[in-house]
């Protein structure tokens, strides 16, 4: 199973938002984490939005990037076109992208619209991800 890291700026809204939808559209598909260049808190309008469309998020906590190895993740996203700022060896997996999402944290209008493009978006990559699976030799 592939195991996908997402990761932002403060692990507060895209990530978290693209972690629960990979855990509730890709359950037994990939394995999920999401982390940010430093922790804060999930956002509760993230919280809100999701519960919006029947997905609880709220056992999801923010986490930084540093408590993670990168060896450990087969895909690593970006969602906010942090994946300059990210350590090379992140950058370097079998699987990188940069979505590049507009920050809803500083416009809560948006989130709604955000949480669709992630949500489109996490079903390409699933999609893609198992597509990519090669037999057994």
């Amino acid at each position: 199973m592939k195991r996908v890291m997402f990761v932002c700026k403060k692990n507060s809204a895209r990530s978290q938002m693209a972690e629960g939808f990979a855990k509730t559209l890709g359950k037994g598909k990939i394995e999920v984490i999401s982390s940010g260049l430093e922790a804060s808190q999930v956002r509760p309008e993230a919280i809100a939005t999701m519960k919006e469309i029947g997905i609880d998020i709220t056992d999801q906590h923010s986490k930084p990037l540093s408590d993670f190895q990168a060896q450990d993740f087969d895909v690593v996203v970006s969602l906010c076109g942090c994946g300059v700022n990210l350590p090379p060896e992140w950058v370097m997996q079998e699987v990188f992208e940069d979505w590049q999402l507009d920050d809803p944290a500083e416009q809560p209008e948006i989130f709604p619209r955000v949480r669709d493009e992630i949500k489109e978006r996490v079903t390409q990559l699933i999609e893609s991800v198992n597509k990519e699976i090669t037999p057994a030799q």
